[in-house]
């Protein structure tokens, strides 16, 4: 770190402050801070989606109900595989951890996979509600229900294009400490989805059959 003195005080006394350069490393665990402070403006995001769903989720305007709309043997099965994506990413964490790059990027590949199964059954309910009309404009609760479901389903999304990208990195650069880096905070961000999708499994759709 350099440090760069400037002038202090009415006496013009001489303190020492650090700066960090252009050109230097970042602070030691700044990314990991930052990221942190992320996930926490994720959190106000779902909460507030959470909270709207709270208010909307028995405003059905005579239109169909939970109870008649969720499968829940679909849910549970789509629950499943986000659930097992996030032991793999626990896995290829292990890995990572050795230094064994072809492993990470197994258990990364498997991970990506799980995730692209749990994209493919919401679309595949998504297209079987549409097709019943049980749209988003056809109440406040379908509104309600496809902003917060969808809204996780684009982070999962953005989720595997992350995954994607990293995995191109550490096959070409192997697991240098930047990587190393990238794959704690995707991992942060991974299991922060599966809390989130426990929360929409519990709250929309198991209290929404009863």
């Amino acid at each position: 770190m350099s440090e760069l003195r400037i002038q202090a005080g009415a006496a013009g006394a001489l303190a020492p402050r650090a700066y960090h350069l252009a050109h230097e490393p970042h602070p030691e665990n700044g990314t990991a801070l930052g990221f942190w402070l992320y996930l926490m403006s994720d959190c106000l995001i779902f909460a507030a989606l959470f909270a709207t769903y709270g208010v909307l989720g028995r405003s059905y305007a005579a239109g169909p109900t939970g109870a008649q709309l969720f499968d829940l043997t679909l849910v549970a099965i789509n629950t499943a595989f986000l659930l097992l994506s996030s032991i793999t990413f626990g896995f290829a964490m292990l890995r990572k951890q050795r230094g064994d790059v072809k492993g990470t990027l197994l258990w990364l590949a498997v991970t990506g996979f799980f995730g692209l199964c749990f994209l493919g059954l919401e679309l595949y309910e998504f297209a079987h509600l549409i097709h019943q009309g049980a749209t988003p404009q056809r109440s406040a609760f379908l509104s309600a229900f496809f902003t917060l479901v969808g809204t996780h389903g684009l982070h999962v999304t953005f989720g595997l294009i992350w995954l994607v990208v990293l995995m191109v990195q550490i096959g070409k650069h192997g697991l240098i400490h930047e990587n190393k880096r990238r794959l704690m905070c995707l991992s942060m961000f991974w299991h922060f989805l599966d809390v989130v999708w426990i929360g929409v499994f519990t709250f929309v759709y198991l209290m929404g059959v009863l």
